[in-house]
Formats: C-alpha cells, sequence, structure tokens
C-alpha cells in the first residue's frame, strides 16, 4: 500500500509541475502568436500596397491625358512587355464598354481581358486597385482609373506581383521562425522559473 502512494505521489509531483509551467506559458504563447500574426500582416500590407505605387501614377497620368484628348496609342510606354514574364509596369486603354483599345502589356501576344466586374466598381468610384489574375500563375498588382472627354474609357497600369510575392514568402518563413524561437524561449524561460521557485520553495 505504501509503495503505491509513493509511486502515485511521485508521478503526481512533476505532472503538477508540468501543469503549472502550462499554465503560465500558455498566455505567453497566445501573446506571442498574436503580436507575430499582427507584424506579418503588417508588413505583407505594406508591401502590396508599394506595389501600387508606380501603376498610381502613370494611371492617373494617362487618364488626365486621355480626358484631354490624348489618343490611346499616345500615353503608352514605347517598349511592349510580356507580362507573363516582364517585371515593367504596363498601360491598357480600354472603351467605356471594356474594349481593349491600345495597350503595352500583351499575354501570348494578346491583350488580356479583365473582369467586367472591375469596370462596373471603377464607373461608380472613378478608381479600382485589384491584384488581377489573367490566367494561372500570372498576377499583376492592377490599378484602374475611369477618364471622361469625348470618348470615355478606362485605363488600367499594372505590374507583375512576383517579386512582391516572393519577399511576402520570405516575410512569412522569418515571422514563422521567429514565433517558433518565441514559443520555445518562453517555455523555457517559465520551466526554468517554476523549477527555481520550487526548490527555492523548498529549502525554506
Amino acid at each position: 500500500m505504501y509503495a503505491h502512494l509513493h509511486a502515485y505521489s511521485s508521478l503526481r509531483t512533476p505532472l503538477l509541475k508540468l501543469k503549472n509551467i502550462l499554465r503560465h506559458w500558455l498566455p505567453l504563447a497566445v501573446v506571442a502568436t498574436l503580436l507575430c500574426g499582427l507584424v506579418y500582416l503588417a508588413v505583407q500590407q505594406s508591401l502590396r500596397m508599394e506595389a501600387n505605387d508606380p501603376q498610381i501614377q502613370m494611371a492617373e497620368d494617362a487618364a488626365v491625358a486621355l480626358t484631354a484628348g490624348g489618343t490611346s496609342e499616345s500615353v503608352l510606354p514605347v517598349a511592349q512587355v510580356d507580362i507573363s514574364t516582364s517585371l515593367a509596369p504596363f498601360l491598357v486603354v480600354y472603351s467605356n464598354t471594356g474594349e481593349p483599345l491600345a495597350s503595352s502589356g500583351l499575354l501570348h501576344g494578346t491583350v488580356p481581358l479583365l473582369p467586367q466586374g472591375v469596370f462596373d466598381y471603377t464607373h461608380q468610384k472613378g478608381e479600382d486597385r485589384v491584384s488581377w489574375q489573367p490566367e494561372s500563375g500570372v498576377r499583376v498588382a492592377a490599378v484602374v482609373v475611369a477618364y471622361n472627354g469625348s470618348q470615355p474609357g478606362f485605363v488600367l497600369a499594372g505590374r507583375s506581383l512576383r517579386e512582391v510575392e516572393i519577399r511576402e514568402s520570405q516575410t512569412e518563413h522569418i515571422t514563422g521562425i521567429a514565433w517558433l524561437f518565441t514559443l520555445a524561449g518562453s517555455l523555457i524561460v517559465v520551466g526554468l522559473s517554476e523549477l527555481f521557485f520550487a526548490k527555492k520553495k523548498n529549502s525554506i
């Protein structure tokens, strides 16, 4: 009987210590998870918004020129871009019905079609900023601006998201590693603290 009680007591003590460690560590783990998640979200959103910077200026300037009577071809960059491989920004001018009029960006030799919903939103709001995927594996940071004048329409400025997505993936990996190290480090600190105070309590 005594042997059974001794064995139970020997098992119960480590379990209680483990329970205390987890009880003190879990709140820290939750806080660490939330902080790492917020850091990743903030950096990811910053990277994605910065991806629109050149296109905003290009689309707005082209819309102003088209409203003033400029031709579709006159607002296009000189060089044509294969949007499936190039990182260079490009412009596409659309009619008021969404028909492509001119483009410096081509996909397999043709002008890619933009979803009608983007034109509807831009017609109401004047501008739209979207992540556009004209085909699998090709994603574009696109800024669409409506223009007026004698022949109103829309102008799209786009640029590949390839490098941005690489940086987002790197940020995700770094944040994940930092999260794991934070969890492990906080668990070690809590565990050592629990053992230290338990020994100090027993020595009194």
